[in-house]
């Protein structure tokens, strides 16, 4: 069976409050804004659409992607948590999709082919409806889900991102092992950046 058509959602709605005074999404990452490294990866996989969700600083945002083919989608009450901007992000999933990978804005390492292979690790058929990376038996992002997992994570309040379902799917969540760190590299802090 051929794997679920999929869409990305690239979460990019936060203030950045770890960070410092900048957006850390607008810093370049190799000589090209965080964001847009990841928007690119996104639209390097096999991923379609893949919608971007903005909130702070979101014309700022918007500049940094243009000319890439990208959905928008604002989270007007991004102020209030991860949890919104996921749900922004799943509203904009078009019907015919299956499944979402959710990416973070702030996680410019990871790797093509880690997206395309988690694309093709969900297989509902035998049960697997949602896939994590792990690096070195360390889970990380991002995480694929099947549209059956989207009423739930619709359900999500507060600052508390799809993860916290997790422990409760048992089986259905395939532990994906791969070979890209970047998985686990998230940039919270300047330090963060530097390292």
């Amino acid at each position: 069976m051929p794997p679920p058509e999929t869409a990305a959602i690239v979460l990019a709605a936060g203030r950045s409050r770890r960070f410092g005074d900048r957006n850390k999404l607008l810093v370049p990452v190799a000589g090209v804004p965080m964001v847009r490294r990841v928007a690119e990866t996104a639209l390097a996989s096999r991923a379609r659409p893949v919608i971007v969700v903005t909130g702070h600083a979101a014309a700022d945002v918007r500049a940094a992607l243009a000319g890439l083919p990208l959905v928008f989608a604002r989270n007007p009450d991004h102020g209030s948590g991860l949890a919104g901007s996921l749900k922004t992000g799943l509203a904009a999933v078009p019907a015919e999709c299956d499944a979402a990978l959710v990416l973070l804005g702030d996680m410019p390492q990871i790797r093509c082919a880690t997206l395309d292979a988690l694309i093709a690790a969900l297989d509902p058929d035998a049960g697997h409806t949602v896939a994590v990376p792990t690096y070195r038996g360390r889970r990380g992002n991002p995480v694929i889900w099947h549209r059956t997992h989207f009423p739930a994570l619709m359900a999500i309040a507060g600052d508390a991102g799809a993860r916290v379902l997790l422990p409760k799917l048992g089986a259905a969540v395939r532990r994906l092992a791969v070979d890209d760190p970047g998985v686990l590299a998230d940039i919270d802090r300047a330090d963060d950046l530097q390292r």
